[in-house]
């Protein structure tokens, strides 16, 4: 019995403090200090320290650094980010919050550079990287903010989950826990503006027409990115035509844009920017890497980032990926995304249960109700969220679905001599990412309805009779195409679907309306997607043109998937060649995307083999269900 309510005002103790606070609350229990701190090269950072106004007990440092900026200024204006629901459980806790503007961002100095790359030797106080001005500004904190308790947690979504991981490489004693949430990990094969070499074209310019432009000094602002007038960027940017003509609008000062222009292969100026690269068995801190399955910009990052720990064999470093978009477990409750409902609230049951829990656990003395399981995802159709020792599961296994004639997906292989399904790739009519694009790119499209696509001449789709037994995806897709294509290059875009019953009838607690169970009868969810750039299919340094003699191979890697096909839904597959504008419209021409003219795009014939000696396959890995 003493057990029991000791449990219990544990769980009440958490649950008080996961209450959002005000700036009332505050300014009455918190005071703000505005400090440039000093890296080793004498560069500044501004930083923003946040300590508790009473200091009999010493805290802990939480601190997030960011190319976004601390605002808003002033020793007596509060971020809006500690009253957020996962930090004013921190300031609760009596953490010490630090805010800082990385390198050349803001108002801090010094010269910024995107994805700065990890220097492995420093050979003086001029080598400095993003993990060094981690490390002195620990070093300045731990040694100058009274109170604290000499350890130290660094956390970040995005860009600033980027600056968490070089963080994770500093090696300061101080750095005991790291998360790295939506981390930007590798912008060449999967993360914001390259998947597979394939050009992001709508998140690309969104971004670096505001975010890219040059700064002249410490600032309170950044100029606004482009305003797009045309009612939707799919028009917009088919308008463009080739990406050379956005030149007119972006014009030639943004760095980041033209380096891409000189690096269209994955060269060593990419591997540098890869973090993974950099990755060594001396990772001391505890590692917490969070993900949403429907991210649609760093989906990528986060499932590679934990396996290169795994490949890595390092230890004490933790998984967590839900059914988010963007960092959704910190910006909304988790329980819908789009038409599809979850059942819970599961932003909040990964606040309680796996990331306050990590920091308490590392940070503090005082121990969390529970320690977090080394991994912990959301299976997304059945709505459940399981717990693993590692990622893939150890018991996940590959599973072979075929694509085959009648539009059909089978679990033989196919016995025909000659099978093919074929289409037309146009770039004067690329098929949009979404049914209907509107002024911004939306989120929604990772879990949309793919029923507009599957009426196009340009969509190949297949699928499975109703399933009988539930199909539990739990890892990595891989597709494997037999094609042969009429021109030198081309993409290829595999979609993952999850394709609901007519009768479709939700059976967990909510959402049981009947107008949303109509909506969502024969709905075609997407569940994972992923593109290629066809010339980079056997290299991405050395990329070849289509050989259109000859049948060729098509390997595509679909990021990690955690989604429960349950028995009377089937798995459908649906093939095309643009998704715009989400990524640009391949010319279609053996050429560099960046300096091709309008003239170099052509239309291309896509046959698509399924039979006996090129049967084009899809490799799941499915899990088996857990006792």
């Amino acid at each position: 019995m003493k057990r029991l309510l000791i449990l219990l005002f544990a769980v009440l103790h958490y649950t008080f403090n996961a209450q959002i606070i005000d700036s009332t609350w505050l300014s009455k229990n918190y005071i703000k200090k505005e400090i440039m701190i000093p890296m080793r090269d004498g560069v500044k950072l501004f930083t923003s320290v946040y300590s508790p106004k009473d200091t009999m007990v010493k805290s802990p440092i939480l601190m997030m650094r960011t190319p976004y900026s601390v605002a808003p200024y002033g020793q007596n204006r509060y971020s809006p980010l500690l009253s957020s629901s996962h930090f004013s459980t921190y300031a609760k806790e009596h953490f010490i919050i630090v805010l800082q503007d990385v390198r050349g961002t803001y108002m801090s100095e010094g010269e910024f550079m995107d994805i700065r790359p990890f220097i492995d030797e420093k050979k003086n106080n001029k080598d400095i990287d993003e993990a060094s001005d981690a490390y002195d500004a620990i070093d300045w904190l731990v040694k100058n903010v009274a109170a604290n308790n000499g350890k130290v947690g660094v956390t970040g979504i995005s860009y600033p989950g980027f600056y968490a991981s070089m963080a994770m490489l500093c090696g300061h004693p101080a750095l005991k826990a790291v998360s790295p949430q939506a981390p930007v990990t590798d912008w060449f094969h999967g993360d914001d503006f390259h998947h597979n070499g394939a050009f992001a074209l709508a998140d690309a310019f969104n971004f670096f027409s505001g975010f890219g432009r040059p700064r002249y000094g410490p600032t309170k602002t950044r100029p606004s990115g482009y305003k797009i007038t045309e009612k939707d960027i799919y028009t917009f940017h088919l308008k463009q035509g080739a990406l050379k003509n956005l030149k007119k609008i972006l014009g030639d000062s943004i760095q980041f844009w033209n380096d891409m222009v000189k690096h269209p292969n994955y060269d060593e100026w990419w591997k540098d920017r890869d973090i993974r690269n950099h990755i060594k068995s001396e990772v001391q801190p505890a590692v917490l890497v969070v993900g949403g399955n429907f991210e649609a910009e760093e989906c990528y990052g986060a499932w590679n980032l934990y396996k290169s720990f795994v490949q890595t064999g390092l230890q004490n470093k933790f998984l967590a990926v839900g059914p988010w978009f963007h960092g959704g477990w910190h910006r909304s409750d988790g329980s819908y995304l789009g038409n599809v409902r979850f059942g819970s609230k599961t932003s909040e049951y990964y606040k309680q249960n796996i990331e306050v829990p990590f920091f308490m656990l590392n940070l503090t003395s005082k121990p969390p109700v529970k320690k977090p399981f080394p991994v912990t995802v959301y299976f997304t159709g059945e709505n459940v969220w399981r717990m693993y020792d590692t990622w893939p599961p150890a018991n996940s296994y590959p599973f072979i679905a075929y694509l085959n004639e009648n539009k059909s997906i089978t679990f033989t292989k196919p016995v025909n001599k000659t099978s093919f399904s074929t289409y037309t790739s146009n770039p004067a009519n690329p098929v949009p990412y979404e049914e209907l694009p509107g002024a911004k790119r939306s989120r929604e499209y990772m879990t949309d309805d793919q029923r507009f696509a599957s009426n196009r001449p340009d969509v190949l789709t297949f699928q499975t009779e109703p399933l009988r037994r539930p199909m539990i995806l739990a890892g990595p897709i891989a597709a494997d195409l037999k094609v042969n294509v009429s021109s030198t290059d081309v993409d290829f875009i595999v979609k993952i679907i999850d394709v609901f019953p007519d009768d479709f009838k939700y059976d967990t607690m909510c959402c049981k309306g009947v107008k949303q169970e109509a909506k969502m009868s024969g709905y075609q969810m997407l569940v994972r997607a992923e593109i290629i750039r066809g010339k980079f299919r056997n290299s991405f340094e050395k990329p070849e043109p289509f050989d259109t003699t000859k049948t060729e191979t098509v390997r595509l890697l679909l990021p990690d998937v955690t989604h429960t096909i349950k028995p009377g839904h089937r798995l459908m597959v649906q093939i095309q060649s643009s998704w715009f504008p989400l990524f640009d419209m391949n010319p279609q021409t053996f050429t560099n995307i960046y300096t091709c003219d309008d003239k170099d795009f052509v239309q291309s014939r896509i046959k698509v083999f399924h039979q006996a000696d090129a049967a084009s396959n899809i490799i799941l890995s499915l899990a088996p269900p857990q006792q």
